[in-house]
């Protein structure tokens, strides 16, 4: 058993897959969804028209507000309905709007479905439903009545009764009489109507649908992409924010320790240049070493920031050369378009890499490393895979979570495969704009 986390973009979970169909069960569901949606949409129309007509004109009294809330309500309640159908009739999950919550004092909670857009939508799509809703019942029942009795005729034709002067349809359309031309003229007839049915069947459900999406969850998706953008653009700020408080640590811990250092020993060396100048030499060689220290202190912050090799050369070039500065065997694969990436693409990319390596190296006690980094169509998918000891997981305050918060910035996603004893997989995946 392996221990995954996956950490995904958007604010509320995932709708669940919708599970593939065959086309006979995809034709039940379209049939008993356009069947079904007829009295449903009698009793949305009637209830909505009755509802908002009572309410109008009770206004006056303020009796109209309760009534007018009342069936905004019983309207949220049937559009709920309708998108419970609707994944399993266009075939891909829908998002659910968040409505507004009832607040404050008692006369604004009662209000409430009126001041929530959401509500009147559900309304209007009571209202538009209707003649959609008889269309599809009626192309779906004249289809299956068609193929249904033309394919049986020959099993209840024998029981009609024929008048002295009956003229059935084969005989008006030129077939001719007799029970045996009838059964062929009516097999025939629902051979068509049975090829057409899953067809018109799909057809008439699909725009019935269309409609309730249109209505019922357009709104939820502006919703969720404003959450989405949102939630990034908070990663992004509190990736920054930690990326600074490192940056800060590291150079006071490190470079301004000792160029506080190198301050002292010149000062040390000035003050001994006259009296002992064998002592201020001396003096001015450790102040050198110091200054290489330091410079060398910098550069290694300024590469995991944004090295000059990432703007020069592109992505390849600067992953090489991480990779070639890990302590641990690192095994490179970089398959990338011609032209270069997106600034932001290629920074966090090579951001992964890189706090992925140090943590290889820091904290899995890995022998080898394996990065592959490969633009698949409209993504750049990065894969850190070691033989460590594993234990890594996705949890605030530990190593991951800065690149978390860099891959939810641009729209990423990451997936951390760490069982207890290892391997350790970190895949990360990004949209990989040009």
């Amino acid at each position: 058993m392996t221990d995954t986390a996956v950490l995904s973009t958007v604010s509320a979970p995932p709708p669940s897959v919708v599970p593939r169909r065959t086309r006979l069960q995809q034709l039940g569901l379209d049939t008993g969804y356009s069947l079904l949606s007829f009295p449903l949409a009698i009793a949305a129309f009637v209830l909505v028209v009755t509802g908002l007509a009572v309410g109008a004109g009770l206004l006056v009294v303020w009796v109209g507000v309760a009534v007018l809330a009342a069936t905004l309500l019983a309207a949220r309640g049937l559009a709920a309905v309708e998108r419970a159908w609707l994944p399993g009739v266009l075939g891909e999950p829908v998002p659910h709007p968040a409505y507004a919550r009832p607040e404050g004092s008692r006369l604004r909670r009662l209000t409430t479905p009126l001041r929530d857009p959401q509500c009147w939508l559900d309304a209007l799509h009571a209202l538009l439903r209707f003649p959609f809703a008889i269309l599809a019942f009626s192309v779906t029942v004249t289809s299956w009545a068609g193929a249904l009795g033309g394919l049986t005729y020959a099993a209840w034709g024998w029981s009609l009764p024929d008048g002295p002067d009956d003229q059935d349809l084969p005989e008006l359309l030129g077939f001719g009489d007799g029970f045996g031309r009838r059964i062929v003229f009516y097999a025939v007839l629902g051979v068509v109507f049975a090829l057409l049915l899953p067809f018109a069947v799909r057809a008439v459900s699909v725009l019935q649908a269309q409609l309730g999406r249109a209505l019922l969850t357009s709104r939820a998706a502006t919703q969720a992409e404003i959450g989405r953008l949102a939630q990034g653009r908070d990663a992004a700020v509190a990736a920054e924010a930690v990326a600074l408080r490192r940056l800060e640590r590291d150079i006071h811990d490190g470079p301004q320790q000792h160029l506080v250092r190198l301050g002292m020993d010149l000062s040390r060396a000035q003050r001994q240049l006259d009296r002992d100048p064998a002592a201020a030499r001396a003096t001015l060689g450790e102040a050198a070493g110091l200054a290489k220290e330091a410079l060398e202190e910098l550069r290694a912050l300024s590469r995991g920031i944004a090295p000059p090799v990432l703007a020069d050369r592109g992505l390849a070039a600067a992953l090489a050369a991480i990779a070639a500065r890990s302590p641990v065997p690192v095994e490179l694969s970089v398959d990338l378009p011609q032209g270069r990436l997106a600034p932001a693409v290629e920074n966090t990319a090579y951001f992964v890499v890189s706090e992925a390596l140090a943590n290889v190296a820091k904290h899995s006690g890995a022998t080898t490393c394996q990065v592959v980094v490969v633009a698949t169509g409209p993504a750049l998918r990065v894969v850190v895979e070691d033989d460590g000891s594993g234990g890594a997981v996705l949890a605030p305050g530990h190593g991951l979570a800065g690149l978390t918060d860099r891959l939810l910035a641009v729209d990423g996603v990451l997936t951390v495969e760490s069982p207890r004893g290892g391997p350790t997989r970190l895949v990360a995946e990004l949209p990989c704009g040009s």
